[in-house]
């Protein structure tokens, strides 16, 4: 084994562990097994193709390395499989394959014999224009693929495993619905295998295998290369913190604690599960190479971190200092998958307040590329919970976020952890009862979808879902036969196209000059004001949180221009009042506080208002100005008089 596998910086591991088929003349014409194990007494493969009998296929191992391996002729891929370990304590216990591409459905766990090279990609042009998406917009919809869609009710169908769809299936279904709705990437909830529903995928014991509860990995593959071919990227969670405790996975794998810490105060996590060792190379190997597997084999565009601050820190806590070989683990990962993938996507979920999340390792950074602002979400829904006639007092909830912006590369989520165990969906987070929370809603969004940073929404968000999200049900679709509902998917839809279709929106969004604050000093109305600037346009948003109608509202601003109405979300085409037609207002040159000029608006309670100024037109018209001016004022030089003199005397 090659000594990158011991010192952690291993990245294909995949290629040399479990079970690997040898082709003779184009065909498979037997199965290698390969494990490491540096402390089982000895190790026997059971299977299908053995009748499952220990002693016919014992493994021996390479010198004094660990790895275990053997060759079993009769072995075909889609045949099943176990590793039976024997301990030196004397106990034995079968265990899947840790580099399984594919097992049985829980809770049966025999590993599936996989060609990884039996499924042919068509989506070299989608790879080709890959990109990180800092000045494209990075629009994503996160899904869990088991309660999207469902084949019927539960009441029709009892046996949740038979409602739900294949990878296959799903891709035809929800491929269509992303492309109306004008998202640009999918995020999954953890599609790696694990034992238990309740766990969403988090705690997994398959992390080089994909669930089948979903079908197989060809399948997934289809879902992948469907989403490319439209034009949509694919990021999957990815979780690299801890495993699940059951028995036949990771946990006590060779008889000792190979793949977590030997003591239960840092080896076993606060969900119960276990925790990887990260001063072992062969764990970093481990865990490194299969969020490259993810990339190579499925062509994955991105990965979402699970619980980074459980990385960073002792057991996610500050107080307990930081776990500097978690640091290093996470540096060396995010920069060899730099390195050999500079298109795809790494994301953290880390609610720390850790320096340099996403600055290059080169830079002493963490080496992400975004990472997902918890604290804007916090403070956001915070706010919309509160009473209006109480927003005034926590006015700067929502202009905080500003202040701490250009510290990292961000992502705005409202995820599927905002929505279930007993937070309430967004939709019910708002302030008030039913019909008053709608156009808070439309108001929320309206705020995320202009604020700077890429956005992310949860399934069943964008149509204002009241149930807590649960992962055995199906989502509420029914909703959508109720005007309010279905007005509201409509407004999202709107909103989404506005993002991706306008660049001050997106482009150059991590540089200060593309915002700024017009009216951030009016915690009386609860009402803001801020430009997104480019080039060619710029939007200015108003949005006003208190239950007040604004007749008159005033704000500055430093030139003349004239700006067109182009949304409201008080329109009554979503549940509003105000009619969809186009307005325009131009400023007047009366100052207002230190601005030159100034813009006089009515804005509904409880809504925002989306204003577009055409810059490259004022910039033509500036120039035509001036040209006149320098026309006039040439004609009033006295050469000018003299040759209309002469003229007139001819």
């Amino acid at each position: 084994m090659r000594p990158e596998f011991y010192t952690g910086e291993m990245f294909d591991a995949w290629h040399y562990f479990g079970s690997q088929p040898i082709r003779k003349d184009g065909k498979v014409a037997g199965i290698q097994f390969t494990v490491y194990a540096p402390r089982a007494k000895g190790i026997d493969v059971i299977g299908e193709f053995n009748e499952w009998q220990q002693g016919k296929n014992p493994m021996e191992q390479v010198g004094l390395s660990g790895v275990w391996k053997t060759i079993i002729s009769e072995a075909q891929v889609g045949m099943m499989y176990k590793y039976v370990i024997h301990t030196e304590e004397g106990w034995s216990c079968e265990h899947t394959d840790p580099f399984a591409r594919q097992m049985e459905l829980r809770p049966n766990f025999a590993t599936i014999i996989v060609d990884d090279a039996a499924y042919k990609f068509n989506d070299a042009d989608w790879l080709a224009q890959r990109s990180k998406c800092f000045n494209k917009p990075l629009n994503i919809y996160e899904v869990h693929l088991g309660s999207w869609r469902q084949k019927g009710s539960e009441e029709e169908i009892p046996d949740v495993e038979k409602r739900w769809y294949n990878y296959q299936e799903i891709a035809d279904m929800l491929v269509p619905y992303l492309l109306e709705h004008h998202y640009t990437h999918v995020e999954l909830l953890p599609i790696t295998e694990h034992p238990s529903d309740e766990s969403w995928g988090y705690q997994v014991v398959g992390f080089y295998a994909a669930t089948s509860r979903y079908g197989t990995p060809e399948q997934l593959k289809y879902f992948v290369d469907k989403c490319h071919q439209a034009g949509i990227g694919v990021i999957m969670d990815f979780v690299p913190v801890h495993f699940a405790l059951d028995y036949y996975g990771l946990s006590q794998f060779d008889g000792t604690s190979l793949y977590e810490y030997p003591d239960i105060d840092t080896g076993h996590s606060e969900w119960g599960s276990r925790n990887f060792n990260y001063y072992r190379g062969e764990v970093c190997t481990f865990l490194q190479s299969a969020a490259n597997y993810w990339i190579e084999e499925f062509h994955i565009d991105g990965l979402r971190i699970d619980a980074v601050k459980n990385i960073i820190y002792w057991q996610g806590n500050p107080n307990r200092g930081i776990n500097e070989g978690g640091v290093r683990f996470i540096q060396n990962m995010n920069a060899g998958l730099q390195r050999l993938h500079p298109d795809i996507i790494l994301a953290a979920e880390d609610s720390s307040d850790f320096l340099k999340v996403t600055a290059p390792v080169e830079y002493e950074g963490l080496g992400f590329d975004y990472k997902w602002n918890m604290g804007w979400m916090n403070d956001t829904l915070d706010y919309f919970r509160t009473g209006p006639f109480a927003r005034g007092d926590h006015y700067h909830k929502l202009s905080f976020s500003m202040m701490y912006f250009y510290n990292e590369n961000f992502i705005l989520p409202l995820s599927h952890d905002e929505v279930t165990q007993g937070k309430a969906t967004i939709m019910q987070k708002m302030y008030g009862d039913y019909e008053g929370k709608f156009p808070q809603a439309r108001t929320l969004y309206m705020y995320m979808y202009t604020h700077p940073g890429k956005k992310l929404n949860f399934m069943g968000n964008e149509w204002g879902h009241f149930r807590e999200w649960h992962a055995e049900r199906e989502m509420d679709w029914d909703l959508l036969k109720y005007p309010n509902h279905d007005s509201f998917r409509e407004y999202i839809k709107i909103l989404n196209k506005l993002y991706v279709t306008h660049s001050c929106l997106y482009e150059k969004e991590y540089a200060e000059s593309n915002y700024r604050w017009l009216e951030v000093d009016r915690p009386d109305v609860a009402t803001y004001v801020y430009e997104r600037i480019n080039d060619d346009e710029s939007f200015i948003v108003v949005l006003n949180m208190s239950g007040l109608q604004l007749n008159g509202f005033v704000f500055g601003y430093d030139e003349e221009t004239t700006l067109e109405r182009i949304l409201s979300s008080d329109e009554e085409r979503f549940g509003g009042h105000t009619k969809s037609d186009s307005l325009k207002v131009t400023a007047t040159a009366e100052g207002y506080r230190d601005w030159t000029h100034r813009f006089t608006v009515d804005v509904p309670p409880f809504s925002g208002i989306i204003f577009r100024r055409d810059r490259k037109a004022d910039r033509e018209k500036a120039k035509k100005k001036l040209a006149s001016q320098v026309k006039k004022q040439q004609s009033t030089t006295p050469a000018a008089r003299s040759r209309r003199t002469v003229k007139t005397k001819k």
